[in-house]
């Protein structure tokens, strides 16, 4: 009897998530909401001129609380998940609540973007050191480059932050992650990997 493969025509979600999970033991222990996890791999079904890369994916859910494990490094072959924490744009929480309640695409408006991004690889700034640049794919987030939306890390990304205030700083609608999990995303994202992030 011949293995399932995973084909990449377009599918409803559901039937790739059923798919995936079949041959590839996806969240098995359920850590990532059931919509993300659905949405991403329609993604990377769609989008498969740019997300070249399929060993692994990272998802972002902007539902949560900002204090909260919200980056998650997806395992496409083991199923193993990893958490790390994220901060959202000022422009996506006004008051600082630690919630982001509005999204955007917009230079200057300080939002994050959601929807589909590809990594294109670790790079360092005059302003924000090392970092992942990011290419937007769709509508909601296609001015990333033009936005200078990246990966970096932030001091207000740190434990210590989270410690003293009890959430996380805001970015300017980058994805800022505490300095000691960036070296190994810029490390394990590479290129064309997916970067997915949803509300």
């Amino acid at each position: 009897m011949s293995t399932p493969r995973i084909t990449l025509a377009p599918q409803a979600p559901e039937v790739i998530t059923a798919e995936l999970n079949s041959t590839r033991l996806l969240d098995p222990r359920g850590q990532v909401r059931k919509e993300l996890m659905e949405r991403a791999v329609a993604a990377l079904d769609i989008h498969t001129h740019k997300i070249t890369k399929r060993d692994r994916m990272y998802l972002v859910d902007f539902t949560k609380y900002s204090g909260e494990e919200r980056l998650y490094e997806v395992d496409l072959e083991g199923g193993a998940i990893t958490l790390m924490r994220t901060c959202h744009g000022r422009g996506s929480d006004p008051a600082h609540s630690g919630y982001a309640r509005e999204f955007g695409n917009t230079p200057d408006s300080h939002m994050s973007s959601v929807g589909a991004f590809a990594t294109a690889g670790a790079s360092f700034g005059a302003q924000q050191g090392p970092n992942v640049l990011l290419d937007g794919l769709e509508y909601s987030n296609n001015r990333a480059r033009e936005r200078a939306i990246i990966i970096h890390g932030a001091d207000y990304a740190d434990p210590s932050f989270l410690a003293r205030e009890g959430k996380l700083g805001r970015s300017y609608g980058c994805f800022s992650v505490a300095h000691h999990d960036l070296p190994r995303l810029r490390e394990r994202m590479g290129e064309g990997r997916l970067l997915f992030a949803w509300a």
